[in-house]
């Protein structure tokens, strides 16, 4: 029996471990000489005070999205995968050849399209981590995170060599047609009288992330394939004795978890850049790691994690750019939330439990 309920373990916890790194955060603050309250409420106009600050975050925030339930499926099996920034470049791949090379009649379409082609390059690109861990014990974690260097030179390759436009020295794609752009919040909201700032770059793919979320949750609990990946974690040795193939199950994961973090291509490639660029993921695929760990890699604790690093994204940039707080510092607050969340949450956990236990006794 469980010493804590489950609402202590999915939001207790995290809740403090988010205080002690704000606390942790605001004391850096002011040891290099600014306010933490000031610092604070800047961040919380900049990223949240506005239509403007709002769509970046959601920007933000979509990636984050993608890229932590690709991590939190994987950890459901107990497969480490820190591949997803290299899943997503080649998802970005996926996307480009979708909509440069087919003449789409309707943003809708083209986003379905691009959104299996996404997928389809993701899971391919985990796939063959996935084959050396389940036929040849390869451990997940070095071959995800070497996998993320080679599609940053395929990628690179793909730019400079092949679908570069003549004449041109960016080693970006060419812009996508118009008939293929996606649809802003703003002109979402606009026909239900809903003002949203035209300048931000929250799209619709949004909606596709919150869509994500629900069917990862069908996935993970209403299913017999997501039983079978639960049981499969808990432990191998039970699940093979209950008839589950450790290859099928691990093959199956990161084929899932690869196709999420591809999907994030809709949103910075297809939704926001309109083209194909060098590192266009800017680290959204490492930053899932961090969501997936602070929302208990559960659908809805993805969710909220995701839009706290997307204020932490947009409120740092307010920061960088109102006051002396160098942009690096946001960093060092993400750094102390996956410390705090990840490394250091036995340090929370331990005294909940102590204390749950007295009252129950009581």
């Amino acid at each position: 029996m469980d010493v804590m309920p489950k609402w202590a373990d999915v939001v207790l916890i995290p809740l403090i471990s988010l205080f002690l790194a704000a606390v942790l955060s605001a004391l850096v603050i002011l040891g290099i000489g600014e306010d933490p309250i000031a610092a604070l409420k800047l961040m919380v106009d900049g990223a949240l005070g506005s239509t403007y600050g709002w769509g970046y975050t959601l920007y933000y925030a979509t990636n984050f999205i993608f890229t932590g339930l690709a991590v939190s499926v994987a950890f459901h099996a107990r497969l480490f995968n820190i591949g997803g920034e290299g899943q997503a470049m080649l998802g970005g791949l996926g996307v480009a050849i979708a909509c440069l090379y087919i003449p789409w009649p309707h943003w809708s379409i083209a986003l379905v399209a691009a959104a299996i082609s996404a997928a389809a390059f993701g899971a391919a690109w985990s796939a063959i981590p996935a084959y050396l861990q389940a036929k040849r014990g390869s451990h997940i974690v070095i071959t995800t995170i070497m996998f993320n260097y080679i599609a940053a030179a395929v990628l690179n390759y793909m730019l400079v060599n092949v679908m570069r436009p003549e004449g041109s020295m960016d080693p970006a794609t060419a812009r996508f047609p118009e008939a293929v752009h996606l649809p802003t919040l703003h002109e979402i909201l606009a026909p239900l009288g809903i003002e949203f700032s035209r300048a931000a770059p929250a799209n619709i793919s949004f909606i596709v992330a919150l869509l994500a979320c629900v069917l990862v949750w069908l996935l993970i609990w209403r299913t017999k394939l997501g039983y079978e990946i639960r049981a499969y974690g808990h432990s191998e040795k039970g699940a093979v004795y209950a008839g589950i193939a450790p290859v099928r199950i691990i093959m199956i994961t990161m084929l899932i978890s690869g196709g999420l973090a591809g999907l994030m291509a809709i949103n910075n490639v297809m939704g926001e850049a309109e083209r194909l660029v060098l590192n266009s993921t800017e680290g959204a695929g490492f930053i899932g790691i961090a969501v997936a760990l602070m929302g208990r890699s559960h659908p809805f604790g993805v969710l909220l994690a995701a839009i706290l690093f997307g204020f932490l994204y947009q409120g740092g940039a307010e920061l960088a750019l109102w006051t002396s707080i160098p942009r690096e510092l946001i960093v060092v607050i993400q750094a102390l939330v996956i410390l705090f969340t990840g490394a250091l949450d036995n340090m929370v956990r331990m005294p909940l439990e102590r204390i749950f236990l007295k009252l129950r006794k009581g």
